[in-house]
């Protein structure tokens, strides 16, 4: 079965050989100390962070449970449909949950998020951007309000970048202590299995995100192999760009060959939601033809249970599950 569920890059970005000189070159034997701080050197330099105010731990995941462990201990404001895990989280510590439904178009209303927050005054608003499982972009404008209110609220405003290096235009992001930003390298970077997460804010708040840090967040391979693709910048920039053109292929493909009767979001990010009357049909039909997509059918929200979303491929898998697409349509 080809999976295209986890929105991961379906190639890795180093070769065998650069993966094997790496192992071997990594002292597992002993805990890592320098391979840290340089990773935070190349992540910042080719980011554009300033080094000293990022960190890493094991996953963007690690860095959710932080903040609901030492963020406050007000309401958790959140967006539904958005990634599952900030609910999963915030449950785990008792943190009560408040979530803003999503309108029958797959939007949100702005209006009511800038209420919630008022009326809440949360210790976390924590959201995707672009939205997953949408694709799509929250705008600037919303960005900057809800980054204002929850300054004003005393509450820490989390945008969580996933799928940040698959946005085409320029995005500014507000500062201040009160924000927080996550990134990963488990997405544009190949890098999923490795879990390298990042966060980057203020001096005062990465201090306290990292009161509740392990001794060696990373595994001394992970931050080598890290380390090793952020220094070789020319061709990191080219696996960049080759996710980003398999996911203009992967989109392209589903509109040239189903967008007739298929609904498709616009998406910012390395995959796709589809929806409408036969959405699930078409789901069903390529899973029994050897893909996998994300499907939702264990969902509270029941509109979700009527979507599918699909992650990028390789190009020959893309060229394969094109075939499909055209043979469902044709039998339609």
């Amino acid at each position: 079965m080809i999976r295209i569920d986890k929105n991961e890059s379906p190639y890795r970005a180093l070769s065998e050989e650069e993966i094997g000189k790496i192992a071997v070159d990594t002292h597992f034997n002993q805990y890592a100390e320098d391979e840290y701080v340089e990773l935070q050197k190349s992540y910042a330099a080719y980011n554009g962070f300033d080094p000293d105010l990022i960190s890493f731990a094991n996953g963007s995941d690690e860095w959710i449970q932080k903040a609901m462990i030492v963020l406050g201990d007000g309401p958790v404001l959140v967006l539904d449909p958005d990634f599952v895990m900030y609910e999963e989280y915030a449950k785990q510590f008792g943190r009560k949950l408040t979530k803003i439904s999503c309108l029958d178009d797959w939007t949100f209303d702005y209006e009511e998020v800038y209420q919630k927050i008022k009326e809440l005054t949360p210790s976390v608003f924590i959201f995707s951007q672009p939205n997953n499982p949408f694709g799509t972009l929250h705008p600037s404008e919303f960005v900057e309000q809800a980054s204002t209110l929850m300054k004003e609220a005393g509450g820490y405003f989390i945008i969580d970048e996933a799928y940040g290096e698959f946005i085409e235009d320029e995005v500014t992001y507000p500062e201040g202590d009160h924000v927080i930003r996550l990134r990963t390298l488990s997405k544009v970077y190949g890098l999923a299995g490795l879990r390298v997460g990042v966060a980057a804010s203020t001096e005062k708040t990465m201090g306290i995100l990292n009161s509740i840090a392990h001794p060696y967040p990373l595994n001394t391979f992970s931050l080598n192999v890290a380390n090793y693709l952020l220094n070789q910048t020319d061709r990191l920039d080219k696996f960049i760009e080759l996710n980003r053109t398999l996911s203009k292929n992967l989109k392209q493909i589903f509109q040239d060959e189903v967008g007739d009767v298929i609904d498709i979001l616009d998406s910012s990010t390395n995959f796709i939601f589809t929806y409408g009357e036969k959405a699930v049909d078409l789901g069903e039909y390529i899973v029994e033809r050897g893909f996998l997509p994300r499907m939702y059918p264990e969902s509270e929200n029941p509109a979700l249970r009527q979507i599918v979303r699909y992650s990028i491929a390789t190009e020959e898998q893309l060229s394969d599950l094109q075939t499909i697409l055209k043979e469902w349509r044709q039998a339609q």
